[in-house]
């Protein structure tokens, strides 16, 4: 019999508890090795659609469920705990360059729907090592913090307004779908994360089930910030007001140069800290370099200093990458969650604290 959601989510804080959990690895260099061709994307239900659809993975959805569910799958059997949904890009927002705006409800609750499926079978088959679904929500392709039009640094192409309804539309149908948590993920403006957040929160309002919450940003290169000017200490103080389940750092970098914000990260979060890096730095041809061991190499040195509660991959990264970070992970022990003591703590760019 499949757990309950309460079970599940009970399960997986359990789990926290007692090892490092890992994350699966990209989606997106699994769906180019398809070489997927434009009637594959649309398949029969959007066959006359007026915009192409070529690269919109997260369709893949709802025309080829085979191979959304064939990657739960293989990225549960080398070892993940945790898998993430392919709806990335299933907002209103980005799915507007589709002309699918229309679909996005469909495209999450079916999204939710097939993991949950995955997930569910790997549990019964291996009870001791339950399996979990976290719901992607990525940062879409607008941002309200910066200006697209260098000419006027005050125009904003979205609103927060828009924002927010986007998030909460693809929360609901991740939710209604069956995920375990939301993972806002990628978040490289902590204002579009703000509105993110906040259409998760308030769907506790309307009844549901409150859920796990894990924020992941991305330091977008070696001046260790956000595309938006924050450092890692900055941006934890912007959303540790959610209480998350867990908040790390997520692609632009590999493992050797995120290592420094992660470390830093483990140092002030009073909370699960993740972090799932790029297979490296993408090379002239835009590919990863990077090895399977190499990356579980530099992943075993942050477990075994105690950095990190939940690893995984992110751009370039393999089920063999995944394998091999799990078992350089196994039977090393969690971070330690710290305390910290109360002060008043705020940020802009740089972080600011006051102790009393």
């Amino acid at each position: 019999m499949a757990l309950t959601r309460s079970e599940r989510i009970a399960a997986l804080y359990k789990a926290a508890k007692e090892r490092i959990l890992v994350l699966d690895g990209s989606w997106g260099v699994m769906i180019q090795r398809e070489n997927l061709t434009e009637e594959d994307f649309r398949g029969e239900r959007f066959a006359n659609h007026s915009h192409p659809q070529k690269g919109n993975n997260d369709l893949l959805i709802l025309t080829r469920p085979d191979i959304v569910a064939g990657l739960h799958d293989v990225y549960y059997s080398v070892g993940a705990d945790i898998s993430e949904t392919n709806t990335f890009s299933a907002t209103t927002i980005a799915q507007a360059d589709y002309g699918l705006e229309d679909s996005v409800y469909d495209l999450n609750y079916e999204g939710a729907r097939i993991g949950r499926e995955v997930a569910d079978r790997w549990t019964e088959k291996e009870p001791r090592k339950p399996r979990f679904v976290a719901g992607a929500i990525g940062p879409t392709n607008r941002t309200l913090s910066l200006s697209p039009d260098v000419n006027d640094p005050g125009y904003r192409a979205v609103s927060y307004d828009e924002v927010y309804n986007a998030y909460k539309q693809q929360a609901k149908a991740l939710h209604d779908g069956g995920v375990d948590l939301f993972l806002i993920e990628t978040v490289f403006d902590t204002l579009n994360a703000k509105a993110a957040i906040k259409a998760v929160k308030d769907l506790e309002d309307e009844g549901y089930e409150p859920l796990p919450i894990w924020i992941s940003g991305t330091i977008t290169d070696r001046s260790g910030r956000t595309l938006s000017g924050q450092t890692a200490e900055a941006f934890w103080n912007s959303v540790r007001h959610a209480k998350p389940f867990a908040v790390g750092f997520n692609c632009a970098l590999g493992a050797e140069l995120m290592r420094p914000h992660i470390a830093e990260l483990s140092r002030v979060a009073d909370t699960l800290v993740s972090a799932y890096p790029n297979a490296g730095l993408p090379n002239a041809m835009g590919q990863y370099d990077e090895q399977p061991h190499e990356t579980g190499h530099f992943i075993e040195e942050w477990a075994k200093s105690g950095l990190v509660n939940i690893v995984g991959g992110c751009c370039g990264t393999t089920p063999d990458h995944i394998k091999h970070i799990a078992e350089e992970v196994s039977g090393v022990a969690p971070r330690a969650i710290p305390e910290r003591p109360v002060a008043l703590r705020l940020s802009g760019l740089e972080p600011f604290e006051l102790v009393a």
